[in-house]
């Protein structure tokens, strides 16, 4: 092995398996995956945290949660239009949203009016009365569709229990 090296080096180059037996390589090395630390960005991470904000900026938990079968069309209608409201800005505020097919629903469109979309498998679905065979080269527009151009959601602390989705308030007297 000696004089195979020797020569070798010589001749410009080390053999690779000589290289590796002594610990070195051409090959750059691989380190191992760390492994993800405390308190890591898990899936569920984005959900609640939006949970929290629409609880925080429009209440939309308590108004789900609640019973309101005892309360009036009247009032109920009350309720919405405020957490509507409130909603609507908080999703303008964190979220950039656009149609997936920007058209006039119910007016004929192909799928390639969603642009490079079209090629996602999720971005177009097709309702109603489909050929057995092959894709339709178009329908009526029912939904526009909706994606998301930015995301701005506030950084999340690694303190921060993210379940808690809106504290209990005491009031001391």
């Amino acid at each position: 092995m000696a004089f195979r090296a020797f020569f070798s080096i010589l001749g410009g180059s080390l053999p690779e398996d000589i290289a590796r037996e002594h610990g070195y390589s051409k090959a750059p090395v691989k380190k191992a995956p760390e492994p993800p630390k405390e308190g890591a960005v898990k899936p569920e991470t984005g959900a609640l945290q939006l949970l929290g904000i629409l609880q925080r900026d429009a209440r939309m938990l308590d108004f789900f949660m609640e019973d309101i079968t005892p309360y009036s069309d009247d009032q109920v209608g009350a309720a919405v239009k405020n957490v509507h409201k409130q909603c609507q800005e908080t999703l303008k505020k964190h979220f950039k949203l656009a149609p997936v097919i920007d058209g006039v629903e119910g007016t004929f469109v192909k799928p390639e009016s969603a642009g490079a979309l079209a090629r996602e498998a999720g971005a177009v679905k097709f309702i109603g009365n489909l050929p057995p065979q092959g894709k339709p080269n178009g329908g009526l527009l029912r939904h526009k569709g909706w994606r998301t151009d930015t995301v701005t959601l506030p950084a999340v602390s690694p303190k921060q229990n993210l379940t808690i989705l809106a504290a209990a308030e005491l009031e001391v007297e």
